[in-house]
């Protein structure tokens, strides 16, 4: 039996990307995505009542990818995301292990400007086809973990 590890969300920046560089001088970009949910729910007999829910995301994008992220998005950016979804362990500044479920990006889609975010008008998607595999392919494992800077 096969198995998939998929996730695909669309949502906007919460912050500025942060993009780094591995001491092997690779690009590595860290997003973070909120998705939001809103449903109606009724309370004690009376009219609906709106309910908005919002879910943050920490998305990890690597290479050439990374860079163009970093060029053409800020805070307010809308983006559709295609990963998989992958769990990293840290130590914190005490020195406490801990971990993180995070979205290693495969792909990342310039979706418009969001709220004011945006910017220059993104590269045609086939400048990247080197960085970013058949959605349907297999996703090597990426660097290892004492690779990300952050």
């Amino acid at each position: 039996m096969a198995s998939e590890n998929m996730a695909i969300i669309i949502g906007n920046l919460g912050q500025d990307p942060d993009v780094r560089y591995t001491p092997n001088g690779r690009a590595v970009a860290q997003l973070s995505v909120a998705t939001n949910r809103v449903y109606f729910v009724k309370r004690d007999g009376r009219e609906d009542e709106k309910v908005e829910e919002t879910t943050w995301h920490r998305v990890v994008v690597w290479g050439k990818q990374a860079e163009n992220v970093g060029r053409y998005l800020k805070k307010g950016s809308s983006v559709y995301v295609l990963g998989r979804l992958a769990n990293r362990t840290y130590e914190d500044k005490e020195g406490v292990k801990r971990w993180t479920q995070e979205i290693v990006a495969q792909r990342v889609n310039f979706l418009g400007s969001g709220n004011g975010g945006g910017g220059a008008r993104p590269p045609h998607p086939a400048e990247d086809e080197g960085e970013m595999p058949d959605p349907g392919a297999y996703i090597p494992t990426d660097p290892g973990d004492d690779d990300i800077p952050f």
